[in-house]
C-alpha cells in the first residue's frame, strides 16, 4: 500500500501537465488567414476561400473563421472549414472579409481581418432593366413519370432611362446547378426585348433554392449595365386556382365542395378561401378553411355566386401568393320582377299615397262642404196637401188639428209645429 500511494501521484500530476499542454495559453496569439480569394461560380454565387495562417501556432485547440459580408447587403457567420459559398447579387459589386476566432471560457479570441472584393461590373449607368418580376407557376406533365409536373417562368422588365434605342437585353435564370438563357422574347414598339418565357425549366416547385436572374445588354452606343436579382420561390409562384368547384342548394343550406388545385404539394398543404356573393342586396361571405368542402346557410330565393382560390399551406412552405379566383358558379333563384311590373306597382302606390293625403286635408279643413254644398229641396203643394188631409183626419178624432208649415230660411230648411 506505501509502495502505490506514490505511484498514484505520479500519474495524477502527469495527467494535469497534459492537459494543461492541451488548454490553450492565455498568451496564444491568433493570426488572420492568407491566401483568401473571391470567386464567381454562377449567377449570383461566389465561393469565399481562404487558407490558415501558416505561422499560427498550432496546439490541440479547434480554430474557427468568421466571415463578414461587408456588400452588397451587411451579414456574418462562423464556420470550421476554409470556404464558404454564398449567394448574393453581383451587379453592385461584393465583398467580404474573413478572422481566425477561438472561443475560451465564454470569451471571443479574434485575429485581424482578412479581406477581399469584386468591384461591380463595368457599364454606363441607367442603362440597366428597370422593375425586374418574375412569376412561375406550375402545369401537369402527363408525359413524364419522373416530373409529372413542370415549372414555367415569365419575367417582365422595363428598358433603362438612359439605355439608347438600340439597346438589346438578354435573360439568364439560375436554379441550383442549372442555368439557362431565355429563348422567347416579347418586344416593345422599338424591337427590344421586354418580357421573357420559359415554357418548361428545371426549377423544383417544392424547392427552397434562390432562384438567381440575370439580364444583361448589348448596345453599339453605350456599355449596358448588367442587373441581377434573386427571388424566393414561395414568393412569386402563382398558384393554379382550385379544380372542379361544384355547388348545390338544398333548403337554406349550400353546399360547395372542389378538388385542389394542379400542383406537387399534398392535398394537406393548402388553405382555401371561399366567397359568396349576392348582387341584389349586396350580401358577401369570405370564410378561410384547410378542408375542400363548406357548407353555408343562405336565403334560398335569391341567386348567389360561388368562388374558391388557394394558396400553399404555412405548414409546408412559407407563406405566398393566393391563387387566383375561381370561375364563378352561379345558384339559386333569382325573384327580380319584370321593369314593367316593378313600374306599375310604384305607380299604383303613389296614386293610393296621394289620394289617402288628399282625403286627410279635406276631413281636417272641412273643405268637402265648401267645394259641395248641400243643394235645397223643391217645396211642393201636392205633398202639402196629402200632409194635410191625414192630419185632418186624425183631428176629428182627438178634436185637434195639427197643421205642418214649412218656414224657409236663406239657404236652410226647418220645420216648425203649430197647435190650434
Amino acid at each position: 500500500m506505501i509502495i502505490m500511494a506514490p505511484v498514484l501521484l505520479i500519474l495524477l500530476g502527469a495527467t494535469e501537465i497534459l492537459q494543461a499542454d492541451l488548454l490553450p495559453d492565455d498568451k496564444i496569439s491568433l493570426l488572420p488567414p492568407v491566401n483568401f480569394t473571391i470567386k464567381v461560380t454562377g449567377l449570383a454565387q461566389v465561393l469565399l476561400r481562404w487558407e490558415p495562417n501558416p505561422d499560427q501556432e498550432q496546439r490541440n485547440v479547434n480554430l474557427e473563421y468568421q466571415v463578414k459580408i461587408n456588400a452588397p447587403k451587411e451579414d456574418d457567420y462562423e464556420t470550421r472549414i476554409t470556404e464558404s459559398k454564398c449567394v448574393t447579387i453581383l451587379h453592385k459589386g461584393f465583398s467580404a472579409s474573413v478572422r481566425t476566432i477561438l472561443q475560451k471560457d465564454h470569451s471571443l479570441l479574434a485575429s485581424s481581418w482578412a479581406s477581399a472584393e469584386l468591384h461591380a461590373p463595368p457599364g454606363s449607368p441607367g442603362t440597366s432593366v428597370v422593375n425586374l418580376t418574375c412569376t412561375t407557376n406550375t402545369t401537369a406533365d402527363n408525359y413524364s413519370y419522373l416530373r409529372p409536373y413542370q415549372v414555367s417562368l415569365h419575367c417582365t422588365w422595363l428598358v433603362g432611362t438612359d439605355a439608347p434605342e438600340d439597346t438589346q437585353y438578354f435573360l439568364y435564370y439560375r436554379y441550383g446547378s442549372w442555368t439557362e438563357e431565355c429563348q422567347e422574347y416579347s418586344k416593345d414598339s422599338m424591337g427590344r426585348n421586354i418580357a421573357c418565357w420559359f415554357p418548361r425549366t428545371f426549377i423544383h416547385s417544392r424547392g427552397r433554392d434562390w432562384l438567381a436572374v440575370l439580364v444583361n445588354g448589348s448596345s453599339k452606343h453605350s456599355a449596358i449595365k448588367p442587373f441581377d436579382q434573386l427571388f424566393a420561390l414561395h414568393a412569386i409562384d402563382q398558384i393554379n386556382p382550385p379544380l372542379n368547384v361544384t355547388a348545390e342548394i338544398k333548403g337554406t343550406r349550400l353546399s360547395i365542395q372542389w378538388e385542389k388545385p394542379v400542383s406537387a404539394f399534398p392535398i394537406h398543404c393548402f388553405d382555401y378561401e371561399v366567397k359568396i356573393h349576392n348582387a341584389r342586396n349586396g350580401y358577401l361571405q369570405i370564410e378561410k378553411m384547410m378542408t375542400n368542402a363548406f357548407i353555408s346557410i343562405i336565403d334560398d330565393l335569391s341567386k348567389y355566386d360561388v368562388q374558391v382560390r388557394a394558396a400553399v399551406s404555412s405548414m409546408c412552405r412559407e407563406a405566398g401568393l393566393w391563387s387566383e379566383w375561381s370561375q364563378p358558379i352561379y345558384v339559386g333563384k333569382d325573384e327580380h320582377k319584370p321593369l314593367r311590373q316593378w313600374f306599375l306597382i310604384v305607380l299604383m302606390a303613389t296614386i293610393c299615397f296621394i289620394l289617402l293625403i288628399l282625403l286627410l286635408i279635406c276631413r281636417i279643413c272641412h273643405l268637402w262642404i265648401k267645394l259641395f254644398p248641400p243643394i235645397p229641396a223643391p217645396k211642393s203643394n201636392i205633398k202639402d196637401l196629402f200632409v194635410t188631409a191625414n192630419y185632418e183626419k186624425a183631428g176629428s178624432v182627438e178634436t185637434e188639428i195639427e197643421v205642418i208649415s214649412y218656414i224657409e230660411k236663406p239657404g236652410v230648411e226647418t220645420l216648425e209645429d203649430s197647435v190650434f
